[in-house]
């Protein structure tokens, strides 16, 4: 069975319609279908669930299952839960959402941000000292390297604000310039 023929019908429609979009999501953002899917799943199951039980479930392969846990382990989305009496792994997803997108944010910035901000400061470094390279291209590497610099630094004062100050900043949307000095004020 391939892992887009995950219809079982041992899920609720809203659940497996659930499962198979955030599915297709993960692969929009660069996460294998499988994984998004398992993330799916225990996001939305009342019980910590085994490895057999979500291959059973979505019926993907005990192998994929495996690996797919594993990454959601690595990304700090799911725990192993004890249940008594029971030998076999029982995993459970993360389901505060503020604590859930923290923790991609942090993946990410880990995985991406940072090795890009590496990667920039060597190149302005090595662009400075070699004449061959043009201004413009000075110019450019060192506004991408501050920007990004600018987005990391503004990201690490994010993680400071209180939760219910995040969420009402982020409410007002656009309309928090209305709090701005206006152009030509101090």
């Amino acid at each position: 069975m391939t892992e887009e023929t995950v219809v079982t019908g041992s899920l609720p429609a809203a659940v497996e319609r659930f499962v198979l979009h955030w599915g297709d999501l993960g692969g929009q953002w660069g996460v294998n279908r499988s994984v998004a899917q398992i993330h799916a799943l225990l996001y939305l199951s009342e019980r910590p669930l085994t490895a057999d039980e979500i291959a059973g479930t979505l019926g993907i392969a005990r192998s994929n299952v495996s690996t797919s846990l594993r990454e959601l382990l690595g990304w700090n989305l799911i725990r192993r839960v004890p249940v008594m009496g029971e030998r076999r792994d029982h995993f459970a997803a993360e389901t505060d959402l503020w604590e859930m997108v923290t923790r991609i944010a942090a993946g990410r910035k880990e995985r991406e941000i940072d090795p890009a901000i590496a990667a920039l400061r060597v190149c302005v470094a090595e662009a400075d000292g070699d004449p061959a390279v043009g201004a413009v291209a000075q110019r450019r590497l060192r506004a991408m390297l501050e920007f990004t610099e600018t987005m990391e630094g503004w990201y690490g004062q994010m993680l400071n604000v209180p939760r219910g100050t995040l969420s009402k900043l982020i409410r007002l949307g656009g309309r928090i310039v209305k709090f701005l000095p206006s152009k030509g004020e101090p």
